[in-house]
C-alpha cells in the first residue's frame, strides 16, 4: 500500500515520517536509522559544538544510509549564531533543513538561490502564514500535546493542524502526541501530509545518546506526568515531570525571570538527566506521547509496526 503525499515527494522518502531536531540526542545513528527506515532522520545543528563536529556527523550519517538526511537548526537560543552552522551543512551537500524557535527570516534569506528543501515548526496559524510567505517548503504543527518547545496559545493538535491545513498551500505535517500508526493516520484525516515525531524516537534502540534511566521514565510515565515549564518567560515547553522541574516551577511562581531561571534550564541541566540519567539535578523534554510508549524497538520494528497499523486503519476506513 503506498503512503506518497507532497512531503514525500518533496523529501524523497518513502513514508511521510519525520524525526524531531531532539536537542542533543539526534545525531547520526538516529537520524541514519529513521532515513533508512523510510522516513527522514534529521541532525541537531545547535547541539553540536562546532561546523566541523556538525560535518563529520552528517558524514557519519551518510555512511550508514543513501537515503536523504535533513539538517535540524534550533535558532530561538538566545542569540546564539546558527549561520556558521548553516555554511557547514551547505558544504556537507545537505538539502534538506529544517528551522525551530525564533524568527526564520536570516535562515530563508541565506537558502535564497539553492535547492535545499525547507521545513519551519509552527505552533500556529499566524506563524505558519509566516512561513509560507518567507518560502518555505512545507510546515510542522505542533500542538499542546508536544514534547520540548510548544506554542502560547495551548491549541491541541486536533484543532490546530485542520486550522493550519485551511490556512496555507504548501504541505502540512502534523506534530505533537503522535507516536503510532493510529496518530499518523489521524494526522492525514486532519489534512495533514505527513507527521513528525520527537519523544517516540527517543525511545528506540538507535537514540544511543538517551540514558536508560531516561527511556525508563518515558516508559514508567503516563500522559499525565508531564507539565509545562518556562511560560513565566514567554517560551513554554514540556518536560517530564520530577523534582527537578517541581524547583523550576518554584522559582517560576517567585517570577525570577530568565536570570533567576537560568541555570535550572539550561542545555547542562537538561544533559544531565537525558545523558547521566540524574533526575534530582536535571530534566527531560517529554510530549504527552509518553503515556502511549510501552517499548523501546529498533526504529525499523517500530516503522514495520506503524506501517502495518495504519494499513488496518486505512482497511477499516472502507466501511459503509
Amino acid at each position: 500500500m503506498e503512503f506518497q503525499t507532497r512531503v514525500t515527494e518533496l523529501l524523497g522518502i518513502q513514508y511521510p515520517i519525520i524525526q524531531g531536531g531532539l536537542a542533543h540526542l539526534a545525531y547520526a545513528e538516529l537520524a541514519s536509522a529513521v532515513s533508512e527506515a523510510g522516513g527522514l532522520g534529521q541532525i541537531t545543528a545547535m547541539s553540536l559544538e562546532s561546523p566541523e563536529a556538525l560535518k563529520l556527523e552528517i558524514q557519519k550519517a551518510k555512511e550508514k544510509t543513501d537515503k536523504p538526511i535533513g539538517v535540524n537548526f534550533a535558532i530561538g537560543q538566545h542569540g546564539r549564531p546558527f549561520e556558521h552552522m548553516m555554511e557547514a551543512a551547505l558544504e556537507a551537500g545537505v538539502n534538506i533543513m529544517s528551522v525551530t524557535g525564533g524568527n526564520p527570516a536570516p535562515f530563508f534569506k541565506r537558502l535564497e538561490n539553492t535547492d535545499v528543501k525547507t521545513l519551519v515548526l509552527v505552533a500556529a496559524k499566524r506563524q505558519a502564514q509566516k512561513a509560507e510567505s518567507l518560502g518555505a517548503d512545507a510546515v510542522m504543527v505542533v500542538g499542546h500535546e508536544g514534547g520540548g518547545h510548544l506554542g502560547r496559545d495551548d491549541v491541541g493538535t486536533m484543532v490546530l493542524v485542520p486550522r493550519v491545513v485551511d490556512a496555507v498551500k504548501i504541505p502540512v505535517i502534523a506534530s505533537g502526541g503522535i507516536g503510532d500508526g493510529r496518530g499518523w493516520m489521524a494526522a492525514h484525516a486532519l489534512g495533514a501530509e505527513g507527521i513528525e515525531m520527537g519523544t517516540r524516537f527517543i525511545a528506540t534502540a538507535e537514540c544511543v545518546h538517551a540514558s536508560k534511566a531516561y527511556k525508563d521514565a518515558l516508559l514508567a510515565s503516563s500522559e499525565t506526568d508531564t507539565t509545562i515549564i518556562k511560560r513565566t518567560i514567554g517560551a513554554p515547553a514540556r518536560v517530564l515531570t520530577g523534582s527537578w522541574v517541581d524547583q523550576i516551577l518554584a522559582l517560576e511562581e517567585k517570577g525570577v525571570g530568565y536570570e533567576g531561571l537560568k541555570d535550572f534550564i539550561s542545555g547542562q541541566a537538561n544533559c544531565r538527566f537525558i545523558y547521566d540519567g540524574d533526575a534530582e539535578n536535571g530534566f527531560g523534554w517529554a510530549g504527552q506521547v509518553a503515556g502511549l510508549i510501552q517499548d523501546v524497538p529498533s526504529v525499523a520494528k517500530l516503522f514495520e509496526r506503524m506501517v502495518k497499523e495504519a494499513i488496518a486503519i486505512r482497511n477499516n476506513w472502507n466501511f459503509k
